[in-house]
């Protein structure tokens, strides 16, 4: 059977771990690796891609390797903003996306790719840590099923050394980042809760810190959804190293607490009965393969670019709060 073809878009250092997954997998050849110059990409083969023959083709220019190499699919792993013009590019040019979060930096491109993805019937992926865990798929599927009652609220932060960690790089150049700490790092929590909560946002309240620089830091944001869940959510971007992650999901009957980064671990009551042993039965997984056993036709995508349109929306709805000071409401698509 063919292979599927994979060409990596962006050499930095999260596409490099996508890059080995896909290159451990029997089904995927990575064919192709793209950034800004050659030095860049030759660096990246060797570290990632060191022992994969026949070794992947070079290219500085995405427009180009399209066109030669015609990859089944491509990972877009490059800075925020560009992600937009790159998956429309990719879309066009016939291929299935896997792409780093977050989809895009504005709520407009969110639609207009999403009408993109549909228009084409490609697979897309988003690269979150959580919709691809096990303890989240279950979190999920008891929220849907009222396992413990109604969900009423969420609360949760993520903690890391981000304004130190990122001096000088492209995260914190607002034309290449769209934005901050909440962008990055923080995007996984955000998507943890919105993948979750399964509605679109009613309201943002928020406040953020920039500590001089020109990207947000910390930010405390609150959040009602069109469903009635309210959620409260702190990211921080100047903590002592080694990061950490905690959320609760408050039901009428029960709490579920869990990893909102990584969905490493999950503790779960029912009533005021802490459930031991909570029956989690899904396998492990990650976005790589699930987006490889998406092309073959083995799965379904465990995100969209639905996902990618709540999230867009309330990051805009985010900022703009932040900014005038007051409550912000996503913009009606009707």
């Amino acid at each position: 059977m063919a292979k599927v073809t994979i060409a990596m878009l962006g050499c930095g250092g999260m596409s490099g771990s996508h890059a080995r997954k896909l290159s451990e997998m029997d089904e995927v050849d990575v064919v192709a690796c793209v950034d800004v110059n050659a030095e860049i990409v030759n660096g990246y083969i060797e570290r990632n891609l060191g022992k994969v023959e026949p070794r992947a083709a070079v290219y500085t220019d995405l427009d180009t390797m399209l066109a030669e190499v015609k990859p089944d699919g491509v990972v877009i792993a490059s800075p925020h903003t560009l992600h937009f013009e790159q998956g429309m590019k990719c879309l066009e040019a016939g291929c299935h996306i896997l792409m780093e979060k977050p989809m895009v930096t504005s709520a407009d491109h969110a639609y207009e790719l999403a009408a993109k993805v549909e228009e084409t019937g490609k697979v897309f992926v988003i690269g979150y840590n959580t919709s691809c865990s096990p303890e989240f798929g279950y979190l999920r599927e008891q929220i849907r099923n009222n396992t413990f009652g109604k969900l009423e609220l969420v609360i949760g932060y993520i903690t890391q050394d981000w304004m130190k960690a990122t001096e000088g790089m492209w995260r914190q150049k607002p034309e290449l980042s769209g934005g901050g700490q909440a962008y990055d790092s923080g995007a996984h929590l955000l998507n943890s809760l919105c993948w979750s909560v399964e509605s679109n946002v009613s309201e943002v309240f928020a406040f953020v810190d920039n500590h001089g620089t020109a990207v947000d830091i910390n930010s405390s944001i609150n959040i009602k959804f069109q469903n009635g869940v309210m959620a409260s959510i702190v990211v921080s971007g100047n903590c002592p190293p080694g990061g950490g992650s905690h959320m609760a999901f408050i039901f009428d009957n029960g709490r579920v607490e869990i990893d909102g980064w990584g969905g490493s671990w999950i503790r779960v009551w029912k009533g005021n009965q802490q459930i031991k042993y909570p029956p989690i039965t899904e396998p492990a997984n990650n976005p790589d393969k699930n987006f490889i056993d998406s092309i073959l036709g083995r799965d379904t995508s465990r995100t969209s670019p639905t996902n990618g349109i709540i999230q867009s929306e309330l990051m805009d709805a985010i900022y703009e709060s932040a900014k005038t000071g007051q409550p912000a409401r996503p913009k009606s698509r009707g």
